[in-house]
């Protein structure tokens, strides 16, 4: 091949590879683009609207059907009065039902002496006013486990509170953003992505009280206290 058709067509290589490269340098100019992250956060201190407390029985008897008999009618007495008070049907749930048997293990040998049965309802309620007189009526009608209170904030409420505090959470976002964008000698030109750190819902932190069985002393003292609603949100935004 003559040397200068060798060359041309190195010549030719030369241009191809740089119209290339120039072409790919644009295009990447063209669809980048420079951003800065930023968490924004919002919370609030609220008081619960709900409780949930566990209010059992357990008893013991000579055979099965005995415990079980005077179980039932315990609890029997223990909802009646919760009903009483003004809790409904769908307020008050069965969690946990059970007899079994107590053995006496003696020389390796079990025997059989007796039998427990327990029974455990549930109570979730916004009738938090009550929450002194359901605890004191249920041990004076003859329960005998009751577990924490447990303070909650329903799900109506959240909702209300998750469009206010995520508006917050934004702002202080946007607030952070543009401090940094000035500080950088910048400008925000809009958004290029953002989320919510924990999905769809906020962060509840439940506070918690024993219950008092001893009402000897008067109502058993119940206090809700505050929980902490808090949101996340992170924002790219998109600068020049």
């Amino acid at each position: 091949m003559p040397y200068y058709i060798i060359i041309a067509l190195t010549i030719v290589v030369v241009l191809l590879a740089t119209t290339a490269y120039a072409n790919s340098q644009a295009a990447y100019t063209k669809d980048s683009v420079s951003t800065i992250q930023m968490t924004g956060n919002s919370e609030r201190m609220v008081t619960p609207d709900t409780a949930q407390l566990s209010i059992g029985v357990v008893v013991q008897a000579q055979n099965s059907s005995e415990a079980a008999a005077k179980n039932a009618a315990i609890m029997s007495t223990i909802v009646g009065e919760l009903k009483a008070l003004g809790l409904e049907d769908r307020e008050i749930q069965t969690s946990y039902v059970s007899v079994y048997p107590i053995y006496n293990y003696y020389e390796g040998k079990a025997s059989i002496e007796g039998y427990s049965a327990s029974n455990n309802v549930q109570v979730t309620t916004t009738k938090l006013a009550m929450l002194s007189s359901i605890i004191d009526k249920s041990a004076a009608a003859g329960a005998n486990q009751i577990g924490g209170v447990y303070f909650t904030v329903s799900e109506e409420k959240q909702k209300e509170l998750r469009e206010e505090l995520i508006d917050e959470a934004v702002a202080d976002a946007s607030s952070k953003a543009a401090a940094l964008a000035r500080s950088l000698g910048v400008s925000i030109a809009g958004v290029q992505s953002s989320s919510i750190s924990d999905g769809t819902q906020p962060i509840v932190y439940y506070d918690r009280a024993e219950a008092a069985k001893d009402t000897a002393a008067g109502a058993t003292p119940v206090e809700p206290g505050e929980s902490k609603v808090a949101m996340s949100v992170y924002v790219t935004y998109i600068i020049n």
